[in-house]
């Protein structure tokens, strides 16, 4: 049986030629890939020197665990035969991805204008760091500094402290998924142009998107949002607090939900303070405010304060690392941590989709794959011959 024939779920009837790399841009085709398209992971042929193993290495749990569900193919776009072969892909395909420098996918051939002269049907998703155009379109993209230039940065950290970045890769997974969303757009749109286009994201356009509230304060009011720490900057009482062996977070704001708050902490007494009466109030003594929750949290485990804001209907839960995320109970019924057998690494679990469909669901269905490992089946499939095959091979070709 090949990769191809064990496909299934609801996008199962597109192929997508996935020429992406690092992070984005594999965000997005994971999204396509798990939901059963047929996606062809190209990259060099092992003769040019040039596979990419991003994260160390391709045994690596990035490279794996952004990389499943496709099949591996090799090519060598800047050889005639190989943009012949492309080319030929492109015929039989629904989606380009690529998030390659603005200026590369020209010097290959393999912009939009060329893709749709060979397929007018085709959608071609490019991911950069700055846009397609502009002053900064030749900058590397890099998420980092997208987390600075969208201002992210500076509304993470504590006050007074400097800027933080998150301690994930924000704006690369928000602009893969972003871009995922824009070739479900494309694609539906097709359906009543016959027709495809060009999606374009960029990184620094997914990290400001994604700030979205706290955007949005300047874009409307004009307010620079700035440093709260772990405090919510406008919804009180919402940070994080000690107990007795470890820390919680509580998002209590609003009367009704503070008030179960100090209810379910034993500190009613608090309800009805002048200071804390209400939110604007509560906004401006949150110094004192967190002080009074924190001398009553620190009095027991975080585990006695979970059931107890079950209990009462109150907003808050403990703060994990990793190990304690996976192994929670809700997280395990949920299902997010992925089962499979690789064959050097044994029983291992890949980051699952968090999304559910009731009909159609998504499959994990095969590992990353080795770099080229379908490369002679795609091959046949076009209807190249084992004498031709092996001459590309020979050529660095595939």
């Amino acid at each position: 049986m090949t990769a191809s024939s064990q496909r299934r779920g609801p996008l199962a009837r597109f192929r997508v030629l996935d020429l992406t790399r690092v992070r984005s841009g594999p965000t997005c085709v994971r999204q396509l890939a798990d939901w059963g398209a047929d996606v062809i992971k190209i990259e060099s042929p092992p003769g040019l020197g040039l596979a990419e193993a991003w994260g160390g290495s391709r045994n690596g749990a990035d490279f794996q665990n952004l990389h499943r569900n496709k099949r591996g193919f090799t090519l060598n776009l800047k050889d005639p035969d190989g943009l012949k072969i492309f080319n030929q892909l492109v015929e039989r395909s629904d989606v380009v991805a690529e998030n390659y420098r603005p200026d590369v996918k020209f010097r290959l051939g393999i912009d939009y204008e060329s893709l749709k002269k060979v397929n007018k049907r085709i959608v071609l998703a490019s991911i950069s760091g700055f846009g397609q155009s502009g002053p900064y379109a030749k900058r590397p993209g890099y998420d980092q500094v997208t987390q600075g230039m969208g201002g992210l940065m500076a509304i993470t950290g504590e006050p007074g402290k400097g800027p933080m970045r998150a301690g994930c890769a924000v704006s690369d997974s928000a602009a893969g998924l972003y871009c995922a969303l824009g070739i479900m757009t494309a694609l539906l749109e097709r359906e009543a142009s016959g027709e495809g286009q060009w999606v374009e994201v960029s990184l620094l356009n997914a990290m400001i998107a994604l700030l979205d509230f706290q955007a949005a304060r300047w874009t409307i009011e004009k307010e620079v949002a700035q440093q709260a720490g772990n405090d919510h900057p406008t919804s009180i009482p919402t940070g994080v607090f000690q107990t007795a062996d470890g820390y919680m977070n509580i998002a209590a704001a609003g009367n009704d939900m503070y008030g179960r708050l100090c209810r379910a902490l034993g500190v009613e007494h608090l309800i009805d303070k002048p200071e804390y009466k209400d939110g604007k109030a509560r906004s401006a003594n949150r110094v004192a405010l967190n002080k009074d929750l924190q001398d009553a949290m620190i009095k027991q485990t975080s585990a006695h304060w979970s059931a107890r804001f079950e209990q009462h209907g109150v907003a808050g839960g403990p703060i994990y690392k990793m190990n304690e995320v996976f192994a929670d109970p809700q997280v395990q019924h949920n299902l997010m941590s992925a089962p499979i057998t690789h064959p050097q690494l044994g029983e291992i679990g890949l980051v699952n989709q968090p999304v559910r469909l009731s009909r159609t669901p998504h499959d994990i269905r095969s590992l990353t794959p080795e770099c080229g490992a379908h490369t002679d089946e795609i091959l046949h499939e076009l209807g190249y011959q084992d004498g031709h095959i092996a001459d590309l091979h020979k050529r660095n070709v595939v």
